[in-house]
């Protein structure tokens, strides 16, 4: 093992999104968001009603775990973990309730200087998602969310406030959360409902191109109005291995990667690959791309790549062999070599080292590891501490491998956070069960807790994890 270290500004910290964690979903003039209409259990969370909110119907995130009004206990409790950096996102319907005002709710402004402001007298830099899974839900019914070419223009004008106001507090930024799951999730991600069109894939790859147009004109933009701005893209990265040695299944392998380097590779080289123009032509989707399109996405390459990486999947070229496992919104067939979590996620240490590598190798910019746990029930015990050590075994084996990625591969990490540092709503399922946090918050799948904060076992543990930048994985002082 090499001696070296990771370098001492590596920027370690935790991560959640707005919808997830703020709660107050109709205070403070904010409008409606499709986060706000999903209801709750895994069901709920993957349908949208669009005609607003429904009479006898839990919402979890509509208090969530109250972050809104318990920001400053919170990020007290990250600074004693002693994070570098906070990763949260901007609600937009906080913003622009509507999604198209031509003036901002200052309401909503005020509250994000108050959050970052508060990260920053400890000495935390905030990363900001601009777009985390939300969209505002009067978008939805009016314009047809990103199908339409307009969405661009108001997306822009959302990057053009945040970028003014927060100029001088947020230097890393990321443009849309998770972009490629547009494809995977487009109900979630983007708020389409693909039944509604007569070629679904036409018009989610049609919203994608919006997408990454809106995200390099932000990008653009960003440095612009301030230089030193770091912008990044964010993608959530589906590392898969061929099932065999056969060429067949290596191909289909590829192929499967292609499907997310399609994203990745505008946003880092500014335009469509080859590959990519070639695999619309197989699907005979035509892409509504201007000249000014081109351009604008030549002018908005990013300055570094986040990902989320939780897991792995095994692809095949037998049809028969295609979906044995679930999770994370993607699906392939069972590993032998590796456990999973009790959601059926498959537990990949190793392939965060492979998947950095695999990043690091096609375009040679700073990766930032944003998203990144377990998802799991803890036993909680009255007047005990969680002991969750299964979780700090995940991440523990996560890190190294990350730091062999740095120290022995050479791959350009700039920091890492854990996702769900404090317990909050899971984004696929609505449930408050299924717990990523190093901090827990009294607060169960319907509703009902005191929404009280308690440290866990792996709260102590990662606090000794950053005092000594990853070289004390193995110990855990309470």
């Amino acid at each position: 093992m090499s001696t070296r270290k990771l370098l001492d500004d590596f920027l370690w910290g935790g991560a959640v999104s707005a919808n997830q964690c703020e709660g107050a979903w109709n205070i403070g003039g904010k409008g409606i968001s499709t986060a706000d209409v999903a209801a709750a259990g895994k069901h709920g969370q993957s349908r949208l009603y669009t005609e607003g909110i429904l009479e006898n119907t839990y919402y979890p995130n509509h208090q969530a775990i109250d972050f809104y009004h318990r920001y400053q206990e919170d990020i007290a409790l990250f600074a004693e973990m002693g994070f570098k950096c906070f990763r949260t996102s901007i609600h937009w319907t906080r913003i622009f309730p509507k999604g198209d005002e031509t003036e901002p709710n200052e309401e909503g402004l005020a509250f994000y200087d108050r959050v970052f402001d508060e990260c920053l007298k400890y000495g935390i830099e905030p990363v900001v998602t601009i777009s985390h899974y939300e969209t505002p839900l009067y978008l939805v019914k009016e314009y047809g969310s990103w199908t339409n070419r307009k969405m661009i223009d108001f997306y822009v004008k959302l990057c053009d406030t945040l970028f003014r106001r927060y100029r001088t507090k947020v230097k890393y930024w990321m443009t849309f959360n998770e972009i490629n799951v547009i494809t995977l999730n487009p109900l979630i991600a983007a708020g389409i409902r693909i039944e509604q069109y007569d070629r679904p894939e036409q018009a989610v790859y049609q919203a994608a191109h919006y997408q990454l147009v809106a995200s390099a004109k932000a990008v653009e933009l960003g440095h612009r109005i301030n230089p030193d701005f770091k912008i990044g893209m964010m993608m959530l990265y589906p590392l898969s291995y061929a099932e065999t040695c056969s060429p067949e299944d290596n191909l289909e392998n590829m192929h499967n990667m292609d499907l997310h380097y399609y994203f990745s590779d505008v946003q880092v080289r500014g335009y469509y690959s080859p590959k990519a123009y070639k695999f619309l032509e197989r699907r005979q989707i035509s892409l509504d791309i201007t000249p000014e399109d081109k351009r604008d996405l030549l002018a908005g390459n990013v300055d570094y790549i986040g990902i989320s990486y939780y897991m792995s999947l095994v692809t095949s070229a037998k049809p028969e062999r295609k979906i044995q496992v679930k999770g994370n919104m993607l699906d392939g067939i069972a590993n032998p070599y590796l456990e999973k979590s009790a959601w059926d996620w498959q537990i990949d240490g190793l392939g965060l080292r492979i998947a950095l590598n695999n990043l690091y190798d096609r375009y040679q910019l700073p990766i930032f590891v944003v998203e990144n746990g377990l998802g799991a029930v803890d036993d909680k015990q009255e007047g005990e501490m969680i002991r969750d050590d299964y979780r700090i075994d995940y991440l523990k084996t996560h890190i190294a491998h990350m730091k062999d990625a740095v120290l022995l591969d050479g791959v350009d990490v700039m920091g890492y956070t854990v996702w769900g540092c404090i317990d909050l709503v899971s984004a696929s399922t609505g449930e408050m069960k299924k717990r990523y946090g190093l901090i827990y918050v009294d607060r169960d799948d319907q509703g009902n807790g005191t929404l009280n904060r308690e440290r866990k076992k792996s709260f102590y543990w990662y606090k000794n994890v950053i005092l000594s930048n990853g070289e004390m994985l193995d110990e855990s002082r309470e």
